[in-house]
């Protein structure tokens, strides 16, 4: 490591160039030193607003992004540059900090315009481009709330910014109005047309809209602004964000002397070079050959080709994918190439259906063969496939692709795309090389291209598009459940439950072969035991059960089985925690306090097990379902019970679906929490499903997992009453259980549901697919019917038998279990296995 690579800004682009550059450099010859002007590492602004939902500043970090473990690079916070000595090659920190560099990377990103208005910077005007810009407007609403009546608010800037501002602003309570000079919305990515149906869906959502007008003047009045507009009307806020646009932050390379553009950005050619061989540049400060974009993905493809100039290879700025499709307040907004149908003698076909609150327009060419562009608003299911065409020939008439009954994406396949479309403008990977993944590279499914690829990883919009090639190249993805049964698991669950079949074995003589197996075996168990088909272990079923089911316990190290009675919310009286006291006590049993507020007893040997639980069932205990593929814990917090925060009564909201989704069978395990206040202490966006309290209500979030891949779950509503949440979440599970595949969690399953979270949504929100009402029932139906299954074993001498760790010596224990104690409990020791001693 005889080089030192300096990169001057920590935003998503410099942390993908520090990727780029450390992957591709074997032989570690650049050590590189990042000096960040945030106190925080990378983090993904362009999901900035979806920190209101929870304000969890580490959901937003970009993975990787602290370095730990890899000592090439070093990361430097809050201390930002604030000169360069081009001659010495050094850069000079505000802390007065000096770093001597060989090659130097500009990525100091932009700023946000504020228009020169009178009042500008009076106390409670804001701008919306960091964590900390928002956090200052968090703390702004809640004083606003200490006063009288409902907080006001303002944005000025009615562009992509300017509507994510505003996004920001109602989902913390605001009815804010939205101020934009221009004669529509988002006037760079839609047109006219687009532009009237976006204004009416957006003002249907509470916000008011002022376009051709400007802000003029701010005032202070009596504790609050007065925003004086251009068509004379005066705004009464208490607070006003500016959200106008950027600016590329080039100060540092005006001061040095380095050539800028002629609107701004530091001039680099198209390797990224600046007028200075030892510097480059890269993202929103950088003009590529004169031009400065304000998006991700050519900020990444500006990365990429630094990155390969950095390590002598040869490599050029492809060009940008200037698309955009994104969700704005639930309003699907798209554009993608010459949207505004600027090219010579270009033809526009659009369809406006403003009953549907869809507009769909596309451009093309003269002739009427080649798609130069298009704007979608209201709907955009038609963009993955018509976007990468744009430059194209069409594979049919234009109307053919947006009308109503064209069905867009039926119209057109992934077959007709050119091997150079691109496929993820994130990463800049074409149809062409996800094909050759397939082909070449043994690439058989979705998680694999994206591996891969990268395709998919980023914003994940192309993901349905990487299923559809993987189709289009042969690869057939099996469903079947296993080699017994040609069906997938949601298909036998189907099955199951409009036959009635009520045992394995007449499942498989009517739709399998062969005598069954360890996969096919548990995962028809766990269908039967969903759709109310009897006790686990009554008759053929016992049979069917993996190791945990066949004891209802599960299995340690050591040979002996936990015991973990439900507690629900983790709430507990004295008299139980000393019933659990006694009971460990008395049977010898390791006792900890589990993070999903429990209490696990471990070390029970088989023929310990009903003597245990017979103590515990008269003691009002029941299972605790941590053996099965059910629902295992709801977390809490002490919410307002307690906490001098808390918004709303999450212990007893726990409690109360704790016991309600008690046993329910589902193909993997579930979890859940409540917390009190959007401070989140009962983690609730690390489980299946979980619900934050706020002043509206309730928000819930599905499809988080704390296990081996952990992802924090997404919002599917908010500001719900319990009835309405209770009934979403019926649903949610009931389609989960449904249609989930073997032993899939419920975050693998959204990654791999067709339509994602915004399909969910229309399934379990709007019941686009008429099965609400079903999804109900199911769920009435195993509240109505659950039965405590040990208290179901107690009951039952036959099921009782089969808790003896010997057959023919049902008295005799087992001389390979053994303890030592530890910590003053006993642990396990596995005989003939040296000892791990922890300390």
């Amino acid at each position: 490591m005889n080089r030192t690579l300096v990169v001057v800004g920590h935003g998503m682009v410099a942390h993908r160039l520090v990727e780029a550059v450390r992957s591709d450099d074997v032989d570690a010859t650049w050590r590189i030193v990042v000096l960040a002007e945030e106190a925080r590492p990378a983090y993904d602004r362009v999901g900035l607003t979806s920190y209101v939902d929870d304000w969890d500043a580490d959901r937003l970090a970009l993975p990787g992004s602290d370095y730990a473990g890899d000592g090439n690079v070093e990361l430097r916070l809050g201390d930002p540059v604030v000169a360069i000595d081009r001659a010495a090659r050094r850069v000079t920190t505000a802390a007065g900090h000096t770093q001597s560099y060989d090659a130097l990377v500009l990525a100091t990103g932009s700023r946000p315009f504020v228009p020169p208005v009178p009042g500008r910077d009076l106390p409670g005007c804001f701008v919306y481009r960091t964590i900390d810009d928002l956090d200052a407007i968090r703390d702004a609403v809640e004083r606003a709330r200490a006063g009288k009546g409902r907080p006001a608010a303002a944005v000025v800037g009615g562009g992509l910014l300017g509507l994510e501002a505003a996004k920001a602003l109602r989902d913390m309570g605001l009815s804010p109005h939205v101020v934009e000079m221009a004669p529509r919305l988002m006037p760079l990515q839609v047109d006219e047309g687009g532009g009237g149906l976006l204004r009416r869906l957006i003002t249907d959502l509470d916000v008011t809209v002022h376009t051709g007008t400007s802000t003029d003047a701010i005032e202070a009045d009596r504790g609050r602004l007065c925003a004086r507009l251009g068509n004379g009307t005066e705004l009464d806020v208490d607070l006003l964000v500016f959200s106008a646009g950027v600016r590329p932050r080039d100060d540092l390379a005006r001061d040095c002397g380095l050539d800028v553009g002629e609107r701004g950005g530091v001039l680099v050619d198209a390797t990224c070079r600046t007028s200075d061989e030892h510097i480059l540049a890269v993202g929103e400060c950088a003009a590529i050959e004169g031009r400065v974009y304000g998006l991700v993905a050519p900020g990444y493809s500006m990365a990429e080709v630094a990155a390969a100039t950095l390590l002598g290879k040869q490599a050029s700025f492809p060009g940008a994918d200037t698309s955009t499709k994104l969700k704005l307040m639930g309003v699907d907004v798209a554009s993608f190439g010459d949207a505004h149908a600027t090219t010579e003698g270009a033809l526009e076909v659009a369809f406006h259906d403003a009953v549907a609150g869809t507009y769909k327009k596309l451009v093309v060419s003269d002739d009427a063969r080649t798609l130069l562009g298009g704007v979608l608003v209201g709907d955009a299911g038609e963009y993955n496939l018509l976007r990468p065409l744009v430059g194209n020939e069409l594979p049919a008439e234009p109307a053919a692709l947006i009308a109503p009954a064209g069905a867009g994406e039926n119209a057109v396949g992934v077959e007709a795309l050119p091997e150079a479309a691109q496929i993820c403008s994130c990463n800049a990977v074409s149809k062409g090389a996800i094909t050759t993944a397939i082909a070449e590279q043994g690439c058989d499914s979705v998680a694999a291209v994206k591996a891969c690829t990268r395709a998919g990883t980023s914003c994940g919009s192309c993901v349905p598009m990487l299923g559809k090639l993987l189709a289009a190249c042969g690869v057939e993805q099996s469903t079947a459940l296993c080699e017994h049964f040609p069906q997938s698991r949601a298909e036998l669950f189907e099955i199951v439950r409009a036959t009635r079949i009520g045992t394995f074995s007449e499942l498989i003589a009517r739709h399998g072969t062969g005598r069954g197996c360890a996969v096919c075996k548990p995962a028809v168990a766990s269908i039967l035991a969903t759709l109310g088909h009897g006790h686990i272990l009554g008759g053929e079923q016992a049979t069917l059960q993996d190791t945990n089911d066949h004891f209802l316990a599960n299995l340690q190290r050591n040979g002996t089985y936990s015991v973990v009675p439900r507690v629900p919310g983790g709430e507990i009286t004295p008299d139980k925690l000393i019933v659990l006291g006694e009971v460990a006590k008395e049977f010898g049993l390791y006792t900890k306090i589990t993070g999903g507020q429990r209490i696990d007893l471990f070390g029970a040997t088989v023929d310990q097990l009903p003597r245990i639980w017979r103590r515990l069932v008269d003691a009002g205990f029941e299972s605790g379902h941590a053996y099965g593929k059910a629902l295992r814990t709801v977390k809490s917090c002490v919410g307002s019970t307690w906490c001098r925060y808390g918004q709303q009564d999450s212990v007893g909201l726990a409690v109360e679906l704790e016991l309600r989704y008690r046993g329910l069978r589902s193909p993997h395990k579930l979890k859940s929490a409540v917390s009190g206040c959007q401070r989140e202490c009962a983690e609730a966006r690390s489980k299946d499903f979980g619900i934050i309290a706020t002043e509206q209500g309730w928000n819930l979030y599905v499809c988080g997992n704390g296990g081996a891949v952990p992802r924090h779950a997404d919002l599917l509503v908010s500001g719900v009453d319990t009835e309405t949440l209770i009934r979403i979440i019926d649903r949610f599970l009931m389609f989960y259980v449904r249609t989930a595949d073997r032993l899939q969690r419920t975050a693998a399953w959204l990654e791999e549901l067709e339509g994602g979270l915004d399909h969910l949504r229309e399934v379990v929100v709007d019941d686009k697919l008429g099965i609400c009402g079903e999804l109900e029932q199911a769920m009435a139906e195993h509240v109505s019917n659950y039965a405590d299954e040990w208290k179901g074993v107690l009951e039952d001498p036959d099921k009782l038998a089969r808790f003896t760790s010997f057959v023919n010596a049902p008295g005799t224990p087992d001389p390979t279990i053994s303890f030592r104690t530890e910590r003053e409990q006993p642990v396990p020791v596995l005989l003939g296995v040296p000892e791990v001693v922890s300390r």
